[in-house]
């Protein structure tokens, strides 16, 4: 082998191991690359995970505030209609006394006018006794002369 061909032969070996060199740098410098792409990848993908976990969160906390509205406006009903249904007892207790109160004053007046009558009655028949009396002296004293 000449020297021109052993150098040449050299040559080709430095220049294809200069190569592989490269080759080799390009290489992981790209899996390097991919590896941090690859990971970026993930972080974004848990990003998202995170961010539709807080969305899912947010719009249960909102749904969650909804119903505590809901309850809170339930009660004030409840204690409203609580209200009316005692007020309501109250009106119809109200109106049986005022009832009774009117069938009371009926009474009252038709047992006075009762008794107005009675004693009415009782002047008359008095009246009518003291008339039958004053006829029989009457009678009894045309009856002597």
């Amino acid at each position: 082998m000449s020297h021109v061909t052993y150098i040449s032969a050299m040559n080709h070996f430095k220049i294809r191991k200069q190569l592989a060199s490269n080759l080799c740098n390009t290489l992981q410098h790209t899996a390097t690359y991919c590896n941090t792409r690859q990971h970026t990848a993930t972080h974004c993908t848990t990003l998202q995970h995170t961010a539709k976990h807080c969305n899912t969160l947010q719009h249960t906390a909102s749904h969650c505030s909804t119903l505590q509205h809901t309850a809170t406006h339930c009660k004030a009903l409840q204690r409203t209609a609580t209200h009316c249904n005692t007020l309501q007892h109250t009106v119809t207790h109200c109106n049986t006394l005022q009832h009774t109160t009117t069938h009371f004053n009926t009474l009252h007046h038709t047992a006075t006018h009762c008794n107005t009558m009675q004693h009415t009655a009782s002047h008359y028949n008095t009246l009518q006794q003291t008339e039958r009396h004053c006829n029989t002296l009457q009678h009894t004293a045309r009856n002597r002369n």
